[in-house]
């Protein structure tokens, strides 16, 4: 399965856990990563105190700390740190899919369910699962918008889903798609 993200229920697994606070633009983030790969990006860093992990967790999360200050200084449009995702069939489908959406583009949730052989229909069920992405930003839910091409629904909250999506150029903020223009 791509880029480490897998079906497990995390049952019988030890996880040793690497885990920092990184300043960005949008906020501090809590990052944490295990032996397999990135683990969790959190807004605000609510749940994740550093943490040292063995040397594997200490690897990875150099490494998505290091991408994600290239990301947010605008010189990486592409994260390929290894990911350590546990989710549910569908939403590991889901996640797949958001990780395939190029850098600066945007689709609907109805697309996006499209995408993983859903009817269009199923744009909620697409919408609950980028609601439980456990690394946003490297797995880029914010490049999901509502079928009324405006912005719907972010854990992180809407202003950090449009300061991400003015970071990256997305075509639909450049044609003044997503925002009101304010008077």
């Amino acid at each position: 399965m791509g880029r480490g993200i897998k079906e497990t229920t995390g049952q019988g697994m030890e996880r040793t856990t690497a885990a920092a606070r990184v300043h960005t633009p949008i906020g501090t983030l809590g990052v944490a990563a295990t032996a397999r790969g990135l683990w969790r990006i959190e807004f605000d860093a609510r749940r994740i105190r550093p943490a040292r992990g063995d040397a594997e967790a200490q690897a990875h999360l150099a490494a998505a700390v290091q991408q994600l200050r290239e990301y947010f200084s605008g010189q990486r449009k592409e994260f390929d740190v290894p990911l350590d995702l546990q989710g549910t069939p569908h939403q590991l489908r889901i996640w797949r899919a958001l990780c395939a959406i190029p850098y600066g583009e945007t689709l609907t949730y109805g697309e996006l369910a499209r995408r993983v052989g859903l009817p269009t229909a199923a744009a909620r069920a697409a919408g609950r699962a980028c609601a439980t992405n456990p690394a946003p930003v490297v797995v880029p839910c914010h490049r999901v918008i509502g079928g009324d091409g405006k912005l719907h629904g972010f854990g992180g909250g809407l202003p950090r889903k449009e300061a991400l999506l003015q970071l990256e150029g997305s075509k639909a903020v450049r044609q003044g798609k997503l925002f009101e223009v304010k008077k």
